[in-house]
């Protein structure tokens, strides 16, 4: 299971809004006339949102670095990504955008302190911004929900001396919910683990494996390259992913130890050997952690992944490192 960034762009809470906001009426959005759809509040001195009107981009802000908090959510409230699930606001480096009505038009609406809420027609955004296939949970021709709340203005300098503190604080916070989310989840484990009747092994790190089919020679390890073919369902038996449909039925080829999977996997498959059939049962901080994966992988999930190891061979040599791939999920 590779590593995936979704979507690079925390939820502004509906409460935000729900209070102290005029002139632009309780549900209806104003217009740009790029078409783009929106509602934008800014902050009173009492610390309550008041409806702002837009005029024109300051044109002072261009090439300054924004740092937000942002969720989005598909034409049926379904929430795809909240930034506060990563722990660290978003970075984006203002610039003006030949596409109208789009996200980095949005952005540039936006002041110091600012809240916003957008509507991006998502057939536009994949194709122009993110410059990706629609995915299968959008519908073609709706449209996304942004919540946005600028946090900072800054230049670029600014921003890379801040970085590295906000690196560290990221950092401190997830390993907080790691430690709290990882008992939670290897209870739930042990209980799925008893209703199924599986015999699972636990490796030290947390990650559950069932061999179900024994194969022949060593176990995998660090720097061997693997190829294994693998469905993804949650415990309760929702299939989120499979080599059949993210790799054409063809088994996945990665090198181990070099950061390119999720840590369940960087542990779980080495308690494999080639031609070996099983289950791994990863804990959510072993996995995607706080952070949703679209529609179909909440945050917190536990992982189940039915895997064939087909196959182990060395290294090529001289094939450099590529630490957080980013195919598949």
């Amino acid at each position: 299971m590779f590593k995936k960034s979704f979507y690079l762009l925390p939820v502004l809470a509906t409460a935000l809004f729900a209070s102290s906001c005029k002139n632009l009426g309780e549900d209806k959005f104003a217009k740009t006339p790029s078409g783009l759809e929106y509602k934008l509040y800014s902050q009173n001195k009492d610390g309550k949102y008041e409806a702002k009107e837009f005029t024109k981009v300051d044109s002072t802000k261009l090439g300054k670095v924004m740092s937000f908090e942002m969720e989005y959510r598909n034409s049926k409230d379904s929430v795809l990504f909240n930034s506060k699930d990563n722990a660290m606001p978003i970075q984006i480096k203002l610039v003006e955008s030949p596409n109208k009505g789009s996200i980095e038009e949005a952005f540039l609406m936006l002041d110091k302190g600012d809240s916003a809420v957008f509507k991006i027609n998502a057939d536009s955004l994949f194709a122009k911004t993110f410059k990706s296939p629609l995915p299968p949970f959008i519908e073609k021709g709706s449209f996304l929900t942004f919540f946005v709340k600028s946090i900072n203005l800054q230049t670029e300098q600014e921003a890379m001396a801040d970085y590295p503190k906000m690196m560290e604080r990221q950092q401190k916070e997830l390993e907080a919910r790691a430690a709290k989310q990882g008992p939670l989840d290897d209870k739930k484990i042990q209980e799925y683990i008893k209703e199924n009747k599986l015999d699972a092994k636990k490796t030290a790190s947390g990650v559950y494996y069932v061999i179900t089919q024994p194969g022949t020679g060593a176990n995998a390890a660090d720097g061997k390259m693997v190829s294994v073919q693998y469905k993804g369902t949650l415990l309760n038996g929702k299939e989120f992913d499979s080599s059949a449909k993210s790799n054409g039925g063809n088994p996945i080829e990665f090198p181990l130890g070099q950061g390119q999977v999720i840590k369940g996997w960087e542990d779980g498959i080495k308690q494999f050997n080639k031609g070996s059939k099983g289950v791994l049962l990863i804990p959510s901080p072993q996995g995607y952690g706080s952070m949703a994966r679209g529609a179909d992988l909440p945050a917190n999930s536990i992982l189940r992944f039915d895997i064939e190891l087909v196959d182990i061979k060395d290294m090529p040599a001289g094939q450099p490192a590529m630490p957080g791939a980013q195919p598949g999920m």
